[in-house]
């Protein structure tokens, strides 16, 4: 009798003292004067990509090797910006465990995210940090070129498309009646066809689209021959205008997209598909590109809202 609640206290103790129950106390200390939105991002990135490693375990037995393993499957699943963001915060729970006196060390302090993360390649795929995603869409909202050019950013950042993929087009691609973009698979870089849910917002956009160039069979023709398509730079010449030269690019709504869908805590599986990276057994690609269909038609509209949200309100710093 005695020994059972001697072991009841124990597994008592190390419970309350569990990186997550320490967590969960940081988090209650740090929202303040946080927006609800932000503390319930930070809440669900917090879950997704740190206490499914480290959560049960007691704060005071983790060492440096257990951050860095959660950090390298964060990584293995092509966002090292978020591994290097999930040390961070980890850091900042054991600092707050240590003031508090919930442990006596802390083991991020004892590793570097650039020795243990790879370097993340800026040259052709330059984007903005997320915090600065707010002013950048009332930037491109307000944009003062072509109504065309506005609509093709506008339109990239809802669908997070390649930018060849957006500019090259046809309108015949577009399943209104389904809200469907078909991409087919000789216009993908993956050679396989692709499936584009289109939320609400994608889909009024395209339909005052249609009335600039809908007599054409491009979306997007180009300014000085219309049987031709868009240049490949006209998004980033108006990147360029806008002052995120070296800054920003069409390809980085893709990585931005993908660090917060994932820290909203969408599946990765459907964040990869809806991407249309290469699946792993290339030869089953042509099949992969219509699962999950229909959380992704749900996740494709939450980006958009979230978009207009951000957008109208901007967005709280990232921890």
């Amino acid at each position: 009798m005695a020994r059972r609640k001697a072991e009841k206290t124990a597994q008592r103790l190390s419970s309350a003292n569990s990186f997550a129950s320490i967590a969960a106390l940081w988090i209650e200390h740090w929202k303040s004067g946080k927006s609800p939105r932000h503390v319930d991002t930070v809440r669900r990135r917090m879950a997704a990509n740190i206490l499914a490693h480290l959560g049960e375990r007691p704060i005071t037995q983790i060492e440096a090797p257990e951050l860095v393993a959660m950090a390298k499957t964060i990584e293995r699943r092509g966002v090292s910006d978020l591994a290097k963001r999930a040390l961070e915060t980890t850091g900042q729970v054991f600092r707050y465990a240590i003031a508090h006196g919930h442990a006596s060390r802390n083991p991020y302090s004892e590793i570097r995210p650039r020795d243990v993360l790879r370097p993340t390649l800026k040259t052709n795929l330059a984007r903005i940090d997320a915090k600065e995603l707010p002013t950048l869409l009332r930037k491109m909202e307000v944009y003062q070129g072509t109504h065309v050019t506005r609509l093709a950013l506008k339109l990239i950042a809802l669908t997070f498309v390649r930018t060849t993929e957006l500019i090259g087009a046809r309108w015949d691609e577009f399943d209104f009646s389904a809200a469907r973009w078909n991409i087919p698979a000789e216009r993908m870089k993956m050679r396989t066809p692709h499936i584009v849910p289109l939320a609400s917002q994608t889909v009024e956009s395209l339909n005052v689209l249609r009335e600039l160039t809908g007599g054409s069979e491009w979306l997007f023709p180009g300014d000085r021959n219309s049987s031709k398509q868009m240049s490949n730079n006209t998004i980033l010449k108006a990147l360029d205008r806008m002052g995120y030269k070296g800054v920003m690019t069409g390809h980085g709504f893709r990585g931005l997209a993908s660090t917060l869908l994932h820290e909203r805590g969408y599946p990765h599986e459907h964040i990869e598909l809806q991407l249309a990276h290469a699946p792993r057994n290339a030869v089953s690609a042509a099949y992969n590109h219509a699962l999950y269909l229909e959380p992704r038609a749900r996740m494709m509209q939450d980006w958009a809202d979230f978009l207009d949200t951000t957008r109208r309100a901007g967005i709280s710093n990232h921890v």
